[in-house]
């Protein structure tokens, strides 16, 4: 017992000198608020309103850029990410895309779909925030097919209580081919108001 008490001893009195040296040595390590504001460089004045019209001189240099390649239609095809029925689609002029679920149009309607999240080309992207200015990019498409699914099954079954069920089920789809992408007035620019079709999705 004794041997171990003094074992004890020894620790306790060695423990306050560890402790000591840690903290010393954390004090070394830290910085200082007086030597960060030592070898802080002084602050020079930055003009904000230069930095502004830099941007805004640059923003409009790419607007020009991207006008002049849509009038001399060098922009390429274009391509869209578009809103329709809780889903997003990327399309193509002449794709056809598949919307799952009831949808009221019917076969022939040729309808405009104003959600576009997304437009562009080779050279530029419109990226919207979360979609493009009403009036800026016209996607017009025609319904194509209205169908149904193929069969499903639910199969359900409870062992050793005599229960089995089956039920077929089909949900109605539509097919919708994208007729054209266009840009509908210049890019950060005051155009007329296209005028609306019939439905509009």
């Amino acid at each position: 017992m004794s041997f171990l008490a003094q074992s004890v001893r020894q620790v306790l009195r060695q423990a306050p000198n560890r402790s000591l040296s840690l903290a010393g040595a954390m004090r070394s390590l830290s910085v200082s608020p007086a030597f960060g504001q030592q070898n802080k460089p002084a602050t020079e004045s930055v003009d904000i309103s230069a930095i502004a019209k830099d941007q805004q001189k640059e923003c409009q240099s790419i607007c020009d850029r991207i006008n002049r390649q849509v009038q001399k239609s060098e922009q390429g095809r274009l391509f869209a990410v578009v809103h329709l029925c809780g889903k997003q689609f990327k399309i193509t002029p002449g794709d056809i895309i598949l919307v799952e679920g009831y949808w009221p149009p019917t076969i022939g309607d040729e309808i405009s779909l104003d959600k576009v999240l997304l437009a562009g080309a080779r050279d530029f992207t419109l990226v919207g925030r979360p979609i493009l200015e009403p009036g800026l990019v016209s996607v017009k498409a025609t319904v194509v097919e209205k169908t149904l699914s193929h069969t499903k099954t639910h199969f359900r079954k409870k062992r050793r209580k005599q229960y089995m069920r089956i039920n077929f089920q089909r949900s109605p789809h539509t097919m919708v081919r994208i007729n054209s992408i266009e840009l509908a007035r210049p890019v950060d620019g005051e155009g007329p108001p296209s005028e609306p079709s019939k439905r509009l999705f």
